[in-house]
């Protein structure tokens, strides 16, 4: 391509803010190239007309052009001025001139693989983003956060850092997190939970979607069957079928999982998701006898079980069942839980408890999938829980959510009992408001919402069980005196989309 002897018109738009003049010469210069404003082989203004026209120091030009030249956008010698380099070699000298001429290039986009599909069509994004959660009542999936004692948190937090270097919290880490922190959690869980284990087999991950991703992924094949309980955490089921794992709905009643229910649709299934201490999102307990018959069943098919614990050290009971772990005699039960109830959700912590037989491949997979988790978050929890520190905590929510949760039950019963009909509250954080027949919980969610009053609707957390209209309400992280108005504001809501549907019905 033959040079352009007279140069070019070079128009250069306004410098941004904050951009240093060389900064702003050379990514001006780069992008008309990038963008074909400036063709291959075009001559540049000299460096003095540019530094005339634009009212720079020449040398600040000279240095940009340097920039450009090393980085292979334009060429040119003393003498014969700066050109636009050529940027692909034609495949014949000898072509013909349409083959020379300079043609569109043909754009060839990035296909996703399967996976990747399966991903993008299961999102869970935040059904309150963009909004100030702070102005939403009866928030899920966050702890009352001004109760945090974040001065003892500071403390030892600052403790650590200083001596951060002797106690090589700068390096990376153990592949399946602190040590100090894994013996921690282990001594923990077996105090509180019942949990059987050793701290090698603890594995610290950011919550209970990375643990159940990566025992998934050690576990399932694609089309491989998984109970989930119906209606259960969306989420779970969401990032299941995205790793291409057919999910099998199994009804919960009173007693937690129907494993009768569930053999009949997938005897053979491959592992099941279960929140055997307070179910999500009914709130039931699961009885001595359906824990046992989930044991066998997972025994007998070659089955995992994956024990979400979310909430079992946070409810009304005084004494919580132990973890469905403490009575697994096969080594068929994963154990999850989070830091991100019962301390804060931006801490990201959480872990999972492997059977022995599998610490193994856990270990190897987490060296490949997340080689090393943050170190000085985990030396600050571990000591936060080594010290007695968390303990104190828990007792003091528990004390606080039990009155959040009372006045929650008081304030609906005495204020809209006409609309909303409180399920029996047995274990955890969530409570079920029955709505009355007809209505559409999806719509009441939506009205509610929009007056920043957050209660899930129970049809979407289904996954093909039809039930009866209700909301999910969360109290934890609302005050008692914010709880009774808000109340009132949803029985107003409610009483308008009751009154529509009756005027609609009689029209």
């Amino acid at each position: 391509m033959p040079k352009t002897a007279a140069p070019c018109t070079l128009e250069l738009r306004p410098r941004a803010a904050g951009a240093t003049l060389l900064r702003w010469l050379y990514d001006e210069i780069r992008l008309a190239i990038v963008e074909g404003r400036l063709t291959e082989g075009a001559r540049l203004p000299s460096t003095r007309g540019i530094a005339r026209q634009y009212r720079v120091a020449r040398g600040t030009v000279v240095a940009a052009f340097d920039h450009l030249i090393a980085e292979g956008y334009i060429e040119g010698s003393v003498g014969s001025g700066s050109f636009v380099r050529r940027m692909t070699a034609l495949s014949s000298a000898a072509g013909s001139a349409a083959t020379r001429a300079r043609q569109r290039p043909t754009v060839a986009a990035p296909a996703l693989s399967a996976r990747g599909r399966r991903l993008a069509s299961h999102p869970f994004p935040l059904s309150w983003e963009g909004r100030d959660p702070q102005e939403l009542s009866f928030l899920g999936d966050l702890a009352a956060l001004e109760a945090f004692p974040m001065r003892t948190w500071s403390r030892i937090t600052a403790r650590c850092l200083r001596r951060a270097a002797a106690d090589r919290l700068l390096h990376h880490g153990s592949i399946c997190g602190l040590p100090a922190l894994r013996a921690a959690i282990a001594a923990q869980t077996g105090l509180t939970r019942g949990v059987k284990c050793t701290a090698e087999q603890v594995v610290v991950t950011t919550g209970t979607q990375q643990s159940l991703d990566l025992i998934a992924r050690l576990l399932l094949d694609e089309g491989d069957r998984v109970w989930m309980e119906d209606p259960g955490y969306p989420a779970i089921t969401r990032l299941l079928r995205a790793l291409g794992a057919q999910v099998i709905g199994v009804p919960v009643d009173e007693e937690g999982l129907d494993c009768a229910a569930g053999t009949r649709r997938a005897r053979l299934a491959k592992l099941a998701y279960v929140t055997p201490s307070c179910q999500f999102p009914l709130g039931n307990a699961m009885s001595l006898q359906r824990r046992l018959d989930l044991l066998r069943w997972a025994a007998e098919a070659g089955a995992l079980i994956f024990e979400d614990d979310y909430d079992s050290q946070l409810g009304l009971a005084d004494r919580p069942l132990v973890a469905l772990q403490s009575l697994d005699r096969t080594g068929c039960v994963v154990y999850s839980n989070s830091f991100s109830k019962m301390l804060f959700p931006s801490l990201r912590l959480g872990f999972f408890i492997v059977p022995e037989r599998f610490v193994d491949a856990v270990t190897a997979a987490r060296s490949v999938l997340e080689r090393f988790p943050p170190v000085l978050e985990q030396a600050v929890l571990a000591e936060f829980i080594s010290s007695g520190h968390m303990e104190q905590h828990m007792r003091r929510m528990r004390e606080l959510y039990t009155g959040r949760l009372q006045a929650l039950t008081e304030a609906v019963r005495h204020e809209i009992p006409d609309v909303m009909d409180l399920a029996p509250i047995r274990s955890g954080l969530q409570i079920v408001g029955w709505l009355p027949k007809g209505m559409d919980d999806v719509e009441a969610y939506q009205a509610a919402f929009a007056q920043n009053i957050y209660c899930a609707p129970l049809s979407r957390l289904t996954i093909d069980r039809p039930l009866p209209p209700a909301m999910v309400l969360f109290p934890a992280a609302t005050d008692v005196r914010t709880i009774r108005s808000r109340v009132e504001q949803l029985g107003e809501i409610l009483r308008t989309l009751r009154g529509g549907r009756a005027a609609v019905a009689n029209a």
